[in-house]
């Protein structure tokens, strides 16, 4: 996008921000990519690539996982447990500030980094659950990450204390349904906001890549900011290609 045309579709945002009573944001691997966490599921991201000869799709499958725990958490080791090792960036801020001005209402992720609650935001929904608490899969005792991670990173399957069950970290696997009370929740936001901010998403992994529909099918403007075209562009007032471009420029006007 050149200057003038993001000058003027930039601005045309501002004004979107300003006027919205209820302003949503939905964001995808995109946000993460930015702090420097490798994608999923790109082309080469760390689902779509073998591991040790095994489809991670597989081994993150809630069926595998039962039978195997040593496997995925040996996988895992590398992916999930050292999310510490990475800050927040510009858009997580943003975002954050957002909310803390009252403009910004709700934030749905389908990232499990955390990184949106480290950088302050407070009403974020996790799509597909995140790493920030386990369970004991026989007791349901719970876990945080800080326990969990050092087992993990240390090569050995977290165990519970209490029955000598094995941990699961609350990330819906492949096998697993979502939350209900998060996509009831989803319903009740994207039906009623007047924004929807679409954030670093291919708008593919369903069911989380309808929420911008019911957004719009209920009168609420769109705006996609993501590197690649998604299937929705054609629904959106704006659509931008940089995010870090777009969000360094909203950063100095809401500071």
């Amino acid at each position: 996008m050149d200057d003038i045309r993001f000058r003027e579709d930039f601005k045309h945002l501002v004004d979107l921000i300003d006027s919205s009573r209820a302003m949503t944001a939905f964001t995808g691997a995109g946000v993460s990519t930015l702090s420097g966490i490798p994608d999923f599921r790109g082309s080469h991201g760390v689902y779509t690539d073998p591991w040790n000869g095994m489809d991670v799709e597989e081994i993150i499958s809630l069926d595998f996982f039962s039978k195997h725990p040593e496997v995925f958490y040996a996988w895992a080791k590398d992916v999930w447990y050292h999310l510490e090792d990475y800050e927040p960036n510009v858009v997580h801020r943003t975002l954050a500030v957002l909310e803390k001005k009252g403009i910004l209402k709700a934030l749905y992720t389908q990232n499990i980094d955390m990184l949106h609650q480290r950088a302050g935001s407070k009403n974020v929904y996790e799509v597909h659950g995140g790493p920030e608490h386990h369970h004991c899969t026989k007791c349901l005792a719970e876990y945080g990450y800080d326990y969990v991670a050092p087992i993990v990173r240390a090569g050995e399957v977290p165990r519970c204390t209490k029955c000598g069950g094995v941990i699961k970290p609350d990330i819906v696997f492949y096998g697993e349904n979502l939350d209900e009370n998060v996509l009831q929740s989803a319903w009740r936001d994207f039906s009623n906001t007047d924004l929807c901010l679409v954030l670093g998403s291919s708008l593919v992994v369903q069911p989380a890549a309808s929420f911008p529909m019911i957004a719009f099918r209920s009168g609420a403007k769109v705006v996609i900011v993501n590197a690649q075209p998604t299937s929705q562009d054609y629904y959106a007032t704006l659509r931008f290609d940089d995010l870090g471009q777009t969000f360094e420029a909203l950063s100095k006007v809401y500071g």
